[in-house]
């Protein structure tokens, strides 16, 4: 493995064992989750959640191979504190918000289950191809000990891949909040006359590999001072493998005025009127970022006839 390249922060490293059928991808998020972050006051568990949703939707989202396409992470909660997670990424931009209820989640204690966080919630993963404008959607139960878990059972009931998704965050005081992720997968051969590894969870390749990437620490994954190099490195020195540094990834929340404008005058123009306050505005509120847009009637209609 060369090592002539180092990434460390905000970039996806994407490596192949070929020797073992193996794919995988290590992020750790930085700059970029601090800025996504910082545009919410979240308490240390939802802080925690939320990272390390970021994290995982910028390990599948940048699986998308055709531009424009995008990944969306969504929980839909089941009567537990958590009243809304939903992340997406598209072509390196990634965005996250997450909506509680503080009494509640307090009540959770500092280190609490996706039971105690969501109830009888499922985690739903979206794929929207832009070359075939397919979208293709999987939902699982929000069950084992993180959403990582439950991506997991994803990819074992609707992609009938073999994989281990491991997922960290940490904000140490008077640092930044720092957050790391690996997803291994055992590639699919299909050949004729012989078994198709995605039904083979026992396959003494896929078990090889399993094992060592579970001997991944935390602390590794959201070490400032270990590159992403290093760590498939450490885990991996007995293999070939082979990296190449993936699409960097940037803060990504999509609105504007304009944007919002095209969206309002999608409605009936009663209806924008009765939205509109005494200054002939409607005022957009974006969970994303935690800013408003005020948008004019008069903007709204020079949408009307847009295309």
């Amino acid at each position: 493995m060369s090592e002539t390249i180092e990434t460390w922060f905000d970039q996806p490293l994407v490596f192949t064992i070929a020797a073992r059928h193996v794919r995988g991808r290590l992020v750790r998020l930085g700059p970029v989750l601090n800025r996504i972050i910082a545009a919410h006051s979240y308490p240390p568990v939802a802080e925690k959640l939320l990272a390390e949703a970021l994290v995982l939707t910028v390990l599948l989202g940048s699986t998308l191979k055709t531009e424009g396409s995008q990944l969306t992470l969504q929980a839909q909660t089941g009567g537990g504190p958590v009243e809304l997670l939903v992340c997406d990424y598209k072509a390196g931009e990634l965005r996250g918000y997450l909506k509680f209820d503080a009494e509640r989640l307090a009540e959770a204690g500092s280190d609490p289950t996706l039971f105690a966080l969501f109830g009888e919630g499922f985690l739903a993963i979206t794929f929207d191809q832009a070359a075939t404008g397919e979208r293709y959607q999987g939902i699982v139960p929000l069950e084992g000990s993180s959403i990582g878990h439950a991506a997991e059972h994803y990819f074992e009931q609707s992609e009938q891949i073999p994989s281990l998704i491991s997922l960290a965050a940490r904000h140490d005081a008077g640092a930044d909040c720092v957050a790391g992720g690996l997803l291994l997968q055992h590639l699919p051969e299909g050949e004729v006359g012989r078994d198709r590894l995605h039904v083979r969870h026992d396959h003494p390749e896929w078990d090889h590999a399993k094992t060592i990437a579970a001997t991944l620490k935390d602390e590794e994954l959201t070490d400032p001072a270990t590159s992403l190099e290093t760590l498939a490195w450490r885990l991996f020195h007995e293999d070939e493998v082979r990296v190449e540094p993936g699409t960097a990834v940037s803060r990504g929340c999509r609105c504007s005025t304009d944007y919002f404008a095209g969206v309002l005058a999608q409605f009936p123009l009663a209806e924008r009127a009765a939205m509109a306050d005494d200054k002939g505005e409607i005022v957009v509120d974006c969970a994303f970022c935690s800013r408003f847009f005020p948008i004019s009637l008069t903007d709204i209609a020079g949408h009307d006839h847009a295309e």
